[in-house]
């Protein structure tokens, strides 16, 4: 058996501007951290080779990849021509959350599949591959900056180019200016997951028109403000670079928001939050905030939603256990 763990990732700044229908024309940049929620994947051989058997929120057992409904197990299997084995993926967080669920599992995937057949794949390459498979296979309406957080793990500053090559680039710090920032963020379950896709698409359509497209260009402006701040190690702007981003990204797609978000976000601003966003692509999941130690307990106290407790982590998808395994 192998086991592969592979971490979901809180975005804070520059989402949107990783569709290839902006970066092209202008670059792009997201700052973002990967966190200790995971997506769980295992593979090892199945009792039957002749079959495969898939574990998620649904089972399949199936004869060949061609059969199996699970759009991205059916790519990948397809892909690599992997066949006779048990998959099962566990994960910490439910989809449609606004953690780059998908693009996790995909990842997690890639890299349990290249292990089972005994190669070694970069962390960069995962997430090329895993960009491939979605974006270009499978046609989702999305970035690239999921695949490139949950591969590579930590807090990254991370460019796409125009060309479609994309750096990572690890934020530099202070230890006790990380641990701080760390401190001072909280996370809220709305209560409410959605799919993204519909958000997406409608966001990508609309990156053409100019007032959409300069909204992304002064979210690219924040992600690099807010990556400055952070490596001269002040966070006296982190909440208000959060607060200004989201009141950007609203007002690219509708359904971002919706009253009940505003309503909670107002509440929260309120009650010491000095800023904050909804993580991913909108309508639901995690709300996420910068506040300061000494007043998060009033905002506990007012804002009527689930805490949901994180720390950063640095790994990035990494094989956790390998058994015994019969090879071809």
């Amino acid at each position: 058996m192998i086991i592969t763990k592979t971490p979901f990732r809180v975005s804070f700044a520059g989402g949107g501007s990783d569709m290839a229908a902006f970066y092209e024309k202008h670059g792009g940049c997201v700052l973002s951290t990967s966190i200790n929620k995971y997506m769980y994947i295992s593979i090892h051989p199945y009792f039957s080779p002749e079959q495969t058997l898939l574990k998620y929120s649904e089972n399949e057992l199936v004869s060949s990849p061609e059969k199996i409904r699970h759009s991205i197990f059916h790519q990948v299997l397809a892909d690599m021509n992997i066949h006779g084995v048990e998959i099962s993926s566990t994960a910490d967080v439910p989809g449609g959350t606004g953690l780059g669920s998908s693009s996790t599992f995909t990842v997690g995937l890639l890299h349990s599949l290249f292990c089972y057949q005994g190669k070694y794949v970069s962390k960069g390459k995962l997430a090329e591959l895993a960009c491939e498979v979605e974006i270009e296979k499978l046609k989702s309406p999305i970035g690239k900056q999921d695949q490139y957080a949950a591969a590579h793990g930590g807090l990254n500053f991370i460019r796409f180019n125009n060309d479609g090559s994309v750096s990572v680039e690890p934020v530099m710090m202070r230890p006790e200016t990380y641990r701080q920032l760390e401190r001072n963020l909280m996370m809220f379950y709305t209560g409410n997951t959605r799919s993204a896709n519909g958000i997406l698409a409608e966001q990508k359509r609309n990156i053409s028109s100019a007032d959409k497209t300069q909204n992304l260009i002064r979210m690219c402006t924040l992600a690099e403000d807010m990556r400055k701040s952070l490596q001269e190690n002040d966070l006296s702007a982190f909440g208000e670079i959060l607060n200004a981003g989201w009141q950007m990204k609203k007002e690219l797609a509708s359904g971002i928001s919706n009253p009940t978000i505003d309503e909670a976000y107002a509440l929260a601003l309120q009650n010491g939050a000095v800023g904050g966003k909804l993580l991913g692509a909108g309508g639901g999941g995690f709300l996420l905030f910068y506040c300061p130690q000494e007043r998060q307990e009033d905002l506990r106290r007012a804002l009527p939603l689930k805490q949901f407790d994180f720390r950063f982590e640095r790994d990035g998808s990494s094989v956790v256990y390998i058994g015994d395994k019969y090879w071809d």
